[in-house]
């Protein structure tokens, strides 16, 4: 990938390709998160966490982590069952807007948080995604120093909610129980925009592309993303390469 690492640095226009380039090319949970893991060092935090509840079964949904935090501390919040007090999981079980980390965030789980920091865990940022297959993630991205300031965060936000797209739609999938359920088929034309889509094309330029009005270009993205069951474009097109509908 070709972004800045300072925390200052905004990425530049190729590390969204740059990220699903990577993710198309792994097929394997942790391989994807890999991919993930050097997107998030590009936008300035060394730590990163992906979290997925399963629908299935119901009465007892599975809970998959992947993470690059220290062992020790990835035991203790196992051992410690942190996972049914953490408030950024209540949040993002409940949410979609992006937490910040803080004090305030943490102030029913001190020791948690006392914890956490003695890691390195100390400034950090958390989304939620959800799909229509009932699958719920959270991507966590945290660092040691240097707090989130408002410049920061308005400069990273769209490639932040990206990366909370891909990581959910790649990961979410790789790891779902029903790969063997019939493969989502899309149209020549669905598939030429979602593919001008992943090249980071408006609908606007899509439609000067391909000599339609937005309203057509917008019609097949939405067929996309239904058919693929995203919450959005980014996550449609995440999806879509995962599948191999754009090759």
């Amino acid at each position: 990938m070709t972004a800045e690492t300072s925390t200052n640095a905004s990425p530049t226009t190729a590390w969204t390709q740059d990220l699903l380039d990577g993710i198309g090319r792994m097929r394997a949970a942790p391989e994807i998160f890999g991919v993930i893991e050097r997107a998030a060092r590009l936008l300035g935090f060394e730590h990163c966490a992906y979290g997925v509840r399963t629908p299935a079964p119901f009465s007892n949904p599975r809970f998959v982590l992947l993470s690059n935090y220290d062992a020790a501390w990835r035991e203790r919040y196992l051992s410690a069952n942190y996972l049914a007090t953490d408030p950024t999981v209540r949040h993002g079980m409940r949410s979609l807007v992006p937490v910040v980390w803080s004090n305030e965030l943490f102030h029913s789980t001190p020791q948690m948080w006392d914890e956490a920091r003695s890691f390195g865990l100390r400034v950090g940022w958390a989304q939620s995604c959800f799909d229509g297959s009932g699958h719920v993630g959270m991507l966590s991205l945290a660092r040691a120093h240097d707090a989130l300031t408002p410049s920061e965060l308005h400069a990273h936000e769209a490639y932040l909610r990206c990366l909370a797209n891909v990581a959910h739609m790649a990961i979410a999938d790789a790891l779902r129980e029903d790969r063997g359920d019939a493969m989502p088929v899309l149209t020549a034309r669905e598939a030429e925009v979602a593919k001008w889509m992943a090249d980071g094309k408006t609908s606007g330029e899509v439609a000067d592309i391909l000599s339609v009005s937005e309203h057509t270009a917008n019609f097949h993205l939405r067929n996309v993303i239904m058919k693929l069951q995203a919450a959005n474009r980014t996550a449609a097109v995440a999806r879509a390469i995962v599948l191999g509908l754009l090759s």
